[in-house]
């Protein structure tokens, strides 16, 4: 018997390529996970194909990651499959746990894709690190627009805002202000608490 699985990998992601694909091929039940496989994540409509399945039953998948999100968590549910002599099936790569060329073919694909997200992981770590080195927190550092940059010098010229108040009006850290205006530095110590206050105050009518 051949038994479907299909779960989204969004919020937003419609199930119906997935089922429509395990339908074509013969599947005489589908079960739809309609909620994320992120690490941890409840798959209550997983459990249940997974109870319903029998010997000799082929579970089928739309894309071997609908198992889950890592090396381990698949390869640990196409193994206890094999231990109940239960085939898996996926039809995007064309695997078949059912031959050795099938099950070789699963483990090469992987761990090359455990492989390619580790590589990710330590190339955003990489980068984080640089960017705490610079004295950054991470993330891409917003950049200023002609129109920003014209707004601040207004703001400095007025020499009644101070820098920080300038940075956080435009968006970005003071350091930041700095980089993409070296003479905001200079104003900073410019504007005395008593300027500030006496921008401040109402002017009077005669």
């Amino acid at each position: 018997m051949l038994v479907g699985y299909a779960r989204v990998s969004t919020l937003d992601q419609n199930l119906d390529l997935q089922r429509d694909a395990l339908l074509k091929v013969g599947c005489d039940r589908v079960f739809e996970e309609k909620r994320s496989g992120k690490v941890g994540t409840k798959r209550p409509e997983f459990e249940a194909v997974l109870s319903f399945l029998r010997p000799d039953d082929v579970l089928v998948v739309w894309k071997l990651d609908r198992l889950g999100r890592s090396l381990v968590e698949m390869m640990r549910t196409i193994d206890a499959l094999r231990r109940q002599d239960v085939h898996f099936r996926s039809l995007t790569e064309q695997f078949d746990s059912g031959t050795a060329h099938g099950r070789f073919a699963l483990q090469m694909h992987g761990a090359m894709g455990e492989y390619f997200r580790d590589l990710n992981r330590e190339r955003t770590m990489e980068g984080l690190k640089a960017a705490l080195a610079r004295g950054r927190k991470g993330g891409r550092p917003k950049k200023l627009k002609e129109g920003d940059l014209i707004a601040g010098q207004a703001m400095l010229n007025a020499g009644t805002v101070t820098v920080a108040e300038v940075a956080r009006r435009l968006g970005v850290s003071r350091q930041a202000l700095y980089e993409h205006m070296p003479q905001a530095r200079a104003r900073s110590s410019q504007i005395t608490p008593s300027a500030l206050s006496a921008s401040h105050q109402p002017s009077m009518r005669s």
